[in-house]
This record gives C-alpha cells, structure tokens and sequence, in this order.
C-alpha cells in the first residue's frame, strides 16, 4: 500500500522559514505529478505548488517568489521550501501525488505550520 508521509512542518516566527518534505512509502511507479496544497482554519484548501517528473513547475501566484517547490523523482519525493513566511501561511499543509495528469492518487496526512507573530 502506497503511503505519502509529511514532515517538516511546526512553529516558526513570521520572516522565518521551514522546509517541508513529503516521501513516498511502498511499492509504485514514478508519479507523474506531485504536489503541495494547504488548508487554514475555515477555509477550503487550496494548490500552493506542484512540478511533475519532467520539471514542469506550478505556483499559486500569490506565493511565487517565496515558496520553492523540487523533486526527487528517484525517491519519489517532493520538498517545499518556503521562505518569508507570513501569519497567513498558517495552515495545515497536504502532500498530494498522481500517476497521470488527472488526478492526485494519493494524499498524505497533512502536517501544521504555524506561523507567529
């Protein structure tokens, strides 16, 4: 059975930075797509990045220039630099990975980063 495991998040003070991981646990194929998404407290959640395993790389506009997605597409990983964080990146952040363009297969259990003041 094919697991994403998160790590990498926690507290950090706005302006700081964290460095997200999420690895792949189990026996598939290269994904195709793999990507981070977020969800804050009462809100629905939303793409913050994704790249797929021939380098193709998306953003949300609003978060290009401080986050910074890569992949290692041997392991089957992904990584999310994010960097200047504000009080409003506080959520709780999901890996997701998918074997085709259409859809994310597989999702991780999220982990929480919180951001203060």
């Amino acid at each position: 059975q094919v697991q994403l495991v998160e790590s990498g998040g926690g507290l950090v003070q706005a302006g700081g930075s964290l460095r997200l991981s999420c690895t792949a646990s189990g026996s598939v194929s290269t994904f195709h797509v793999m990507a981070w998404y977020r969800q804050a407290p009462g809100k629905q959640r939303e793409a913050v990045a994704s790249a797929t395993s021939e380098g193709t790389l998306y953003y949300a506009p609003s978060l290009q220039g401080r986050f910074t997605i890569s992949r290692d597409n041997a392991n089957n990983a992904v990584y999310l630099q994010m960097n200047s964080l504000k009080l409003e990146d506080t959520a709780v952040y999901y890996c997701g990975a998918g074997l085709t363009w259409r859809s994310y297969d597989y999702w991780g259990q999220g982990t929480q980063v919180t951001v203060s003041s």
